[in-house]
């Protein structure tokens, strides 16, 4: 599919779940919400590069599908 979001970036879930994480500590002014944020993103990195793994390994048409869709999860960043 590479319509829509998954036009644009190739794990649109974990986009908004990134934003809603950078988007706590701000909204609850809490500190624990920030470091749960800090610990987040690595997590998240971590999976989204075996999440890919796995795909190209076992999801014909994904690597194509990667060239064609540039950005993981943020446009124009990563």
């Amino acid at each position: 599919m590479d319509t829509g979001l998954y036009g644009v970036v190739r794990h649109p879930m974990y986009m908004s779940t990134l934003m809603l994480f950078l988007s706590m500590p701000l909204v609850l002014g809490s500190i624990l919400s920030f470091i749960i944020m800090l610990a987040y993103i690595p997590i998240l990195a971590l999976r989204i590069r075996n999440e890919e793994r796995v795909l190209t390994q076992q999801l014909a048409g994904y690597p194509e599908y990667r060239k064609k869709v540039h950005w993981r999860v943020i446009p124009f960043v990563w």
